[in-house]
């Protein structure tokens, strides 16, 4: 009986060492990110700013908010039940707005507290996400995705819990980056050392380039931005099959629609 005793007693204190190592190394994790996030450079865009390029998720004082909000809810809601992290946004073809759509949906998503987010400017060719927040990086895309760049040379951090991957130089032969393995690595290192909820990754209209073909491997999921009264139902048809044959498929957001208030 007092082997067994003994024996009881052993496994006890094992199991309460493994769980406290694990506890310690949770908690080293936790640190970890939350140095990471405050290594960042603060991003803090002029109002006048975000009124002019319409990114109206920030104060949310405009009406045209609701609608991202919306979309938020959604897309957390499929993604924790799927347990998926990364989106790719993209379109048909240009002027879509998938730019201004990805960048809504990052503002927004940095009002549910529990939420960290990564938005990532990968329309490489045609980077935008600087040019509308009026802010720049220290170092380009290309170089931080061949891993020549460290991660707050490229990312600036709004509030505690959206980053925003800044791009100033267009890339020539992007598709041949994106698909390559050193970015792979670069992109699944971002992820173990900024511990993100969700990854928006901004990419070119599909019918554009091979870039969206190029990354989709990298991804979970994906969202088709198409433009009313300019993509036609035929593009739409044609891109949304497509992505629905190479990863999930969240849906097809409709954009510049006009409506009017009660």
């Amino acid at each position: 009986m007092d082997q067994i005793r003994a024996s009881l007693q052993d496994s006890l204190r094992l199991q309460s060492n493994d769980q406290l190592a694990e506890q310690a190394m949770q908690a080293c994790t936790r640190l970890g990110f939350e140095i990471a996030w405050a290594n960042l450079a603060p991003l803090d865009p002029a109002p006048d700013t975000t009124f002019r390029n319409r990114i109206v998720t920030i104060d949310r004082s405009d009406p045209a908010h609701a609608p991202f909000d919306m979309m938020r809810t959604r897309v957390l809601q499929s993604m924790r039940q799927n347990g998926w992290t990364s989106i790719a946004i993209t379109s048909p073809t240009a002027s879509c707005g998938k730019s201004l759509v990805a960048l809504n949906l990052a503002f927004s998503l940095a009002h549910q507290q529990d939420c960290r987010t990564l938005l990532v400017d990968l329309n490489l060719k045609q980077p935008q996400i600087g040019e509308m927040l009026d802010v720049n990086a220290h170092a380009s895309m290309e170089d931080f995705l061949k891993g020549d760049a460290p991660i707050h040379d490229i990312f600036l951090r709004y509030g505690d819990n959206l980053a925003v991957g800044i791009n100033h130089q267009p890339v020539q032969f992007s598709a041949e980056l994106l698909q390559s393995l050193e970015a792979a690595k670069v992109l699944q290192d971002l992820r173990l050392r900024m511990g993100p909820d969700i990854i928006l990754y901004d990419l070119p209209p599909m019918l554009s380039s091979d870039d969206v073909t190029a990354f989709l491997p990298n991804v979970d999921c994906a969202i088709l931005v198409a433009a009313a009264e300019h993509s036609t139902f035929a593009e739409v048809d044609r891109c949304e099959r497509y992505l629905s044959e190479r990863t999930n498929m969240l849906g097809v957001v409709l954009n510049k629609c006009r409506y009017c208030t009660d």
